[in-house]
């Protein structure tokens, strides 16, 4: 598939089929999003695959703990709340989802389900757990490699029929995280990535959040008028 098709036709999957991947397409997705770019060749990422029990028993903890009313406990340090323009597209496209789905405004239960649907990764069958080495930190360079790396990887994904949605909620307790995938204290957790075959008949599937046009966030300097 050519790149700039790749990239219009991609959306984030918020329902899989109960199928599972197989390893050696794994392989062959990380293989190809290694190529991303990396400051000064430094590849500072580490990719842990969950599959099966492990994966279950992460999605439990994580989604039990959050119901609970545990505080997050992420590696890395959070924003906050949205605020401004930003809060105003994370509504949007909320929106977008929850019209799909048919899920009212005053309908508490049903949108309470769909925060456990991300607490459980969305019930995907493989999560990749992204992360950088500790030493590395602080500083945004090997974030930005980090980021190259899982957008390669969900191209990768798309192109080889696999859907993806880019979850930190999957990881909202890092330390259940590192227990379960038993990853050491040198790697800081930063995302993970829900992976597996779309469900067409999942009606959030077909949403596509909307993107400000090139004059709102580009500027040209220079060029000739």
């Amino acid at each position: 598939m050519e790149f700039e098709t790749l990239v219009q036709s991609r959306r984030s999957v918020r329902g899989f089929r109960n199928e599972p991947v197989p390893r050696a397409v794994i392989e062959a997705i990380i293989d190809t999003a290694k190529r991303a770019p990396s400051s000064m060749n430094t590849q500072p990422w580490h990719v842990h695959v969950l599959t099966g029990s492990p994966l279950e028993q992460l999605r439990r903890r994580n989604m039990e703990e959050m119901v609970a009313g545990a505080k997050v406990k992420r590696d890395i340090v959070s924003h906050g709340e949205y605020q401004g323009v930003h809060r105003t597209r994370q509504v949007d496209v909320a929106k977008k989802l929850f019209g799909a789905m048919g899920i009212a405004r005053d309908d508490k239960p049903m949108r309470q389900d769909w925060v456990l649907r991300g607490f459980r990764q969305f019930d995907a069958p493989v999560s990749l757990v992204l992360t950088y080495d500790r030493v590395l930190d602080p500083g945004a360079v090997c974030h930005f490699d980090l980021g190259a790396l899982c957008y390669g990887i969900v191209l990768a994904a798309w192109d080889r029929g696999l859907g993806s949605v880019i979850n930190g909620q999957g990881i909202m307790r890092s330390d259940i995280v590192r227990e379960v995938a038993n990853i050491p204290e040198e790697e800081v957790i930063m995302t993970c990535v829900a992976m597996g075959y779309p469900d067409d008949n999942f009606a959030a599937n077909a949403v596509r959040s909307d993107r400000e046009g090139n004059d709102d966030f580009v500027r040209y300097v220079g060029f000739a008028e």
